[in-house]
């Protein structure tokens, strides 16, 4: 099961992007989504701003760091 929200500042998760997602929740503002196997068996849904999702594909290793925003890594 995966959970989807924002990614927070004090989170830190690393993992590999199995799927991209977007679109319009509420109508008017598009938000983009990627889908992470987490280290630990997990999948983890969390909501990027659309430069990171348009910087990243299926397969690429991303890391997020306590007080930081996700990068690839």
């Amino acid at each position: 099961m995966f959970k989807s929200r924002k990614a927070g500042r004090n989170d830190s998760w690393e993992g590999v992007v199995i799927d991209k997602s977007r679109g319009m929740l509420d109508g008017s503002n598009m938000y983009h989504f990627v889908e992470v196997r987490l280290t630990d068996g997990e999948s983890a849904k969390v909501r990027t701003s659309g430069r990171f999702w348009k910087s990243v594909a299926v397969g690429d290793r991303i890391v997020k760091r306590p007080g930081s925003d996700p990068v690839k890594g």
